[in-house]
């Protein structure tokens, strides 16, 4: 005889509920034994890395890691009350007091170049650069001070100029690393090359475009440092319940509430970028796509060198770069 009675609707319900329990959680144990992990103990003392929005997320997690392994940290952000808050954190932790924040907010030009002049006036050498800051906006349109749209300039154009003025700096120090974060939502969108400052268009849209824009530079960059022992790669850290969604409005966050429930937390999500800072395996590698510590193929749209090229051009049209910055 059946367990349930298949006339009874509590019973019926009852299946329905636990069938969709049991694959949820035969879901999330797959995602938990399939997310790539950083298995090297490589000690990082005596290099220097830099780390965007370091003072949360995966930021903040990459950060420690890399202070646990001896390196000189330095945490670039914007709001310098949780930086403080998190240095000390990391410090009491690592037992590692090399661990400084500087002021950064990428979507200003001028505090990127602010924080480019101090690096290179306190720094004599530049091992790792990690851009991992990110900015998302669901529906209110903003602009830069720079009159840029403010998801493409803190997500974009801000860490483009910032490799800019920091390119020699890693070039002395090589073998050098450049580890830039994008995601696997640039399948949902493209860059459109004839509207690169898209401040009437929907801004949860432009977050997508940020990430094409991100996998575009850093191709374009890898190609461009050919031969200098500077590498560029860039990653996929995974679905991150990390402050990228805090500014979901109700009650999309109803949704987000449960879909969160299989999110990496933000140890896992560093996992890939402490892999391509640290790892040995990729040594010399340069312009590819990694996801869960491994490399991944990416589609053919973003694959375009010409377009990457063409973005490249006009991005530095749109940061200003001059004769007398380094040049790329």
């Amino acid at each position: 005889m059946s367990v349930f009675d298949w006339d009874s609707p509590v019973s019926i319900a009852a299946y329905v509920v636990t069938s969709i329990a049991v694959f949820l959680s035969v879901f999330k144990t797959y995602l938990y034994l399939t997310c790539g992990k950083i298995t090297n103990s490589r000690n990082m003392e005596g290099k220097t890395v830099i780390i965007t929005g370091a003072n949360s997320g995966i930021g903040k997690e990459t950060a420690r890691d890399l202070a646990k392994r001896g390196a000189r940290v330095i945490m670039a952000c914007r709001n310098m009350e949780t930086a403080k808050e998190a240095r000390e954190e990391i410090v009491k932790e690592s037992g590692n007091e090399s661990v400084f924040i500087k002021k950064l907010d990428l979507s200003s030009q001028a505090s990127v170049r602010e924080f480019a002049a101090d690096v290179l006036k306190t720094e004599s050498k530049l091992d790792v650069l990690i851009h991992n800051a990110g900015f998302a906006q669901v529906f209110r349109k903003t602009k830069s001070v720079d009159d840029i749209e403010f998801t493409m300039a803190t997500n974009h154009y801000g860490p483009f100029l910032l490799t800019h003025l920091l390119i020699d700096l890693l070039k002395k120090s090589s073998p050098s690393r450049i580890v830039v974060v994008a995601s696997e939502m640039y399948r949902f969108a493209s860059v459109n090359l004839n509207n690169l400052n898209p401040v009437g268009t929907f801004p949860g849209y432009l977050y997508y475009v940020s990430k094409c824009a991100n996998i575009m530079f850093t191709r374009e960059l890898a190609r461009r440092l050919e031969g200098t022992n500077v590498t560029a790669n860039c990653l996929h850290p995974g679905m991150i319940d990390s402050g990228i969604w805090r500014n979901v409005p109700f009650p999309l966050t109803l949704s987000l509430g449960v879909i969160k429930l299989f999110f990496k937390t933000n140890e896992e999500g560093a996992q890939t970028s402490l892999y391509l800072a640290c790892s040995l395996e990729v040594e010399g590698v340069s312009g590819k796509y990694f996801s869960d510590c491994k490399e991944t193929g990416l589609t053919a749209g973003i694959s375009d060198m010409d377009k990457a090229k063409k973005l490249w051009e006009e991005s530095i049209k749109i940061v200003k770069l001059t004769d007398k910055d380094p040049k790329i």
